[in-house]
């Protein structure tokens, strides 16, 4: 990992969640990956939880609690969001277009 922010590396393998809810995806500009994005994750009253830097590939990840959430994405190239709702436990995956 390039940054000192204490993230887990982006791009590894998640395998099986263990019973955690965990959010993931890729933020992409059309269907170019997008690396280096400050990727945040925003609970269901828009109030900022978490952010980490997308991998090279694009790829994010949070562990978060089951619910409504929103992930925003900040690049150079531009910003984008999404929302992604997490019934419960598992991997739940959403992209993020930025323009």
């Amino acid at each position: 990992m390039s940054d000192n922010c204490g993230a887990p590396d982006q791009s590894a393998p998640i395998g099986d969640a263990n019973g955690q809810t965990v959010l993931t995806g890729r933020v992409v500009s059309g269907e170019a990956p997008v690396g280096g994005a400050f990727v945040r994750l925003l609970d269901g009253n828009g109030d900022f939880t978490g952010e980490v830097v997308s991998s090279p590939n694009g790829e994010f990840r949070f562990y978060a609690a089951p619910g409504a959430w929103t992930v925003r994405a900040l690049h150079r190239t531009g910003n984008g969001e999404a929302s992604i709702q997490a019934d419960g436990p598992g991997i739940h995956e959403v992209a993020v277009a930025v323009a």
